[in-house]
This record gives C-alpha cells, structure tokens and sequence, in this order.
C-alpha cells in the first residue's frame, strides 16, 4: 500500500481511492468492450452466467474483506487500549515513588516525568511518520529509572511493601510499553494487501462480461461496484497502523497523566 495514503488527510485519502479506483475501472471496462467482448459469442443464457458468478465472487470476496475490515479495528482498538494502560501504568508508578524518602524520591519522580515527557514530544512524532527507534531514547530513561529502584533499600516493613509494589507497578509500565513497541510496527502483511487487491481487480472485471448495450448503464454499475471496493479499502487503511500517519492514536492519555498526575501534584 502506498505510504502516501496513511499521511494525508482521510478525506484526501478517501477521494484519491475513489478516484483512482472509478478511473482504473472505467478504463478497463472501455478496453474490454473494445477488444475482449466482440470476440466472445454471447447465447440467451450469457448474462445469467456472468450474473451467477458475480454473485459467488462477491460473497467470497465480501466475507474475506469483511473480516480483514473487522480485524483491522481490532487492532486499532487493542493500540488505544495498550495507550491507556502504559498511561495508567505511568500515573501509578509515579504515586507509589512519591512515597519513597528524599532524596531518592526525587530522583525517580524526575526520571519519570522525563520517561512520560519523551514519550510525547519524541517517541510519538518519531511513531507518526515510522521511525521505530525513536522509542530508544525511552529505553535509557526506564534502565536509569530500574537501576535506582535496584539500589533502594527498604529501611522499614512500610518501606519494603511499598518497594514492592513499586517494582510491580514498574514491571507493568515496561509490560505495557513493550506491547506498544511491538504494536508500532503492525500492519497487514504485503500477502494480504495482494489478496485485497487481486480480489478487487477479479469482482470488477467480472462484470465488464455483462451483455449490456447500453454503455452509459454498464458504466454506472461498474462504477457503482468500483465505489463501494474503494470505501472498503479506505476503512482497512486508515485501521491498518494504528501508530502511523495521519489517523493514528492519540498521546492524549498521557497528556493527562502528566498535566494532572506528576505536574498536578507539584
């Protein structure tokens, strides 16, 4: 799939499908009155033919986009709801470090509002336009941050309960963020876009070998068709990367966590 769709605007992306998809369609149906269907020898029977088999490749085709479309959802779905939990994570880490002693409690409040604070203004954009390393900066804040929770030691039973549930609450966000890392490179595969394709080309042709004399009625079903397929696609792409271009998940959750959990509390 084109880079290009996932960066622009989805109305833009929607009308170039559109577009494009209308004007392939029509071409080829122009080409194929013109120099497939006169030798072809047409019965009674003929249009019934090509009606049958329009309606197997349809159905087939529709369930198997239909589920691509349901799938892709799913995934966008799953990349909001990891967002949200690396968040929640995030807040709860940063109220159970507030219990530490100074000077260590400042330490690692810092080291997450820095963990929280690249993940907006650096990890994010760099996800937006592909860059997966940009989430290697993150990497260095949660190993500093993990090498001072190490060397705490708990100097009371209050402490080390709460050291405890610090380094749950620690594991979680790094459970959370690698999930989200793997996430930043998910998409369909370059297999199923051929199938995608390669379905679409098959349920427009097919109705190009309709007997219609009328050329201005034969355009308008194609056409019909051929608007419906690239609505279609325009759904699988703007789900397919949930982290990438233009529609891509928000950091609007930790936005919130920041303004009104670690900078709110100060």
């Amino acid at each position: 799939m084109p880079i290009f769709l996932y960066q622009i605007r989805p109305l833009y992306t929607a009308i170039m499908l559109i577009v494009m998809i209308e004007t392939a369609s029509v071409i080829g149906l122009m080409l194929a009155r013109r120099f497939v269907l006169p030798r072809l020898n047409y019965d009674d029977g003929a249009n019934d033919a090509v009606s049958g088999t329009v309606q197997a490749i349809g159905v087939f085709y529709g369930i198997t986009v239909g589920l691509i479309a349901i799938g892709v959802w799913n995934t966008y779905s799953n990349a909001s709801d990891l967002v949200s939990k690396e968040a929640m994570s995030i807040g709860s880490l940063y109220r159970d470090v507030s219990g530490y002693p100074q000077p260590i409690r400042g330490e690692l409040q810092s080291k997450v509002r820095e963990y929280t604070v690249f993940v907006i203004n650096q990890a994010w954009p760099a996800q937006k336009i592909g860059q997966s390393y940009g989430l290697l900066g993150g990497t260095k804040v949660m190993d500093e941050l993990q090498a001072k929770l190490y060397t705490f030691e708990p100097a009371t039973p209050g402490q080390t309960a709460l050291h405890s549930e610090t380094l749950q609450a620690f594991n979680k966000l790094i459970e959370s963020r690698n999930l989200r890392a793997d996430a930043v490179e998910g998409g369909l595969s370059s297999q199923m876009w051929a199938v995608i394709w390669i379905g679409a080309i098959i349920s427009i042709s097919v109705v190009y070998f309709f007997r219609i004399p009328d050329l201005k009625l034969h355009v308008i079903l194609v056409g019909l068709i051929a608007g419906f397929l690239a609505m279609v696609l325009f759904l699988i792409i703007i789900n397919d990367r949930p982290f990438y271009g233009f529609v891509s998940v928000s950091s609007e959750s930790y936005e919130l966590i920041l303004n009104r959990v670690i900078d709110g509390a100060r």
